[in-house]
């Protein structure tokens, strides 16, 4: 079972203190590391393959120059995407640009249009604007507490394997798609969905109970969204989305990650596949090279 709430693991935390001391190897190890699927996001997004690869340099400028300043509180992929995404918000500002899935360019709600963009607010200099980002330490105190409890949920309905109702709830916060719109996705009934939806948030704010103050019901779906983008529960590992693609994966996960990337269309996870795809395919090539020069090689004539 994986888990997702999304930090700085300390794999991660021993390269970035390589980094900090200076350490080249280490950064080319890192740019290395990352430069692909960050690549192939930025080519889903920008039509000129000179655009995608300006937005990813000036991602990974960005991301030395402001090292210091790292916090860990998500993991580095996750912050390598907020701060390419920002980079591509200002190269070409239109709808699509702020939708993390393409599911949601066919369904588009007005609770949808109207919910904040994380990725915009991580990179930004405006940072008491966002929730997330604030300093205060009530709010701190909700994001943490709303952080562990979406994790909770998420982690809960994998284990069980409930992978239809993770299904909903994803559609829900993670896209942030009407009820209504949710229920023509899964064919079934909006009531059906409704429900599902009140024993999630029901669940998620007893984590809050206890934390006085807590965020509005106006505010309280959004808060769960924007919490949601920027930890991606959802979203599976690299080594598990290599694994679908290998056709490794039993049924139900199968199915559920082939829902999270063709029918929500993720777009993290989707720049991810299309990276393991072009990993894949110079590997057979550099197999497929050794095996011509091995076969070849001895007649070669000799001096």
């Amino acid at each position: 079972m994986e888990n997702n709430i999304n930090r700085i693991t300390q794999a991660e935390q021993y390269l970035l203190d390589k980094i900090r001391l200076g350490n080249t190897q280490a950064w080319s190890e890192f740019v290395d590391r990352y430069r692909g699927r960050l690549l192939s996001f930025a080519r889903s997004k920008l039509l000129q393959a000179e655009d995608a690869e300006d937005t990813v340099q000036e991602t990974f400028v960005s991301f030395i120059k402001n090292l210091q300043t790292f916090r860990g509180d998500c993991a580095l992929e996750t912050y390598l995407f907020s701060l390419l995404r920002r980079k591509i918000v200002d190269t070409y500002r239109s709808q699509k640009t702020s939708h993390i899935c393409l599911i949601q360019d066919t369904f588009s709600s007005d609770a949808e249009e109207s919910a904040s963009d994380p990725f915009e607010q991580i990179a930004g200099h405006e940072q008491t604007a966002s929730w997330y980002f604030k300093a205060d330490e009530q709010l701190n105190l909700q994001k943490n507490a709303l952080t562990d409890a979406l994790c909770e949920v998420v982690e809960s309905l994998k284990e069980s394997l409930n992978f239809r109702d993770l299904q909903i709830i994803e559609l829900l916060l993670y896209c942030h798609i009407s009820n209504k719109d949710v229920a023509k996705i899964m064919d079934i009934n909006d009531k059906h969905v409704a429900l599902i939806k009140h024993r999630c948030i029901k669940q998620i704010r007893g984590h809050i109970e206890t934390i006085p103050s807590g965020p509005s019901s106006a505010e309280f779906e959004n808060l769960l969204t924007d919490i949601w983008k920027m930890q991606r529960f959802s979203c599976p590992k690299r080594s598990t989305i290599g694994a679908f693609f290998l056709g490794t994966l039993d049924k139900n996960w199968h199915d559920y990650i082939d829902f999270h990337i063709n029918k929500i269309g993720c777009q993290f996870c989707l720049a991810n596949l299309e990276d393991i795809k072009t990993e894949n395919a110079k590997k057979k090539d550099t197999k497929f090279q050794s095996k011509i020069m091995e076969s070849t090689v001895g007649f070669l004539k000799k001096p």
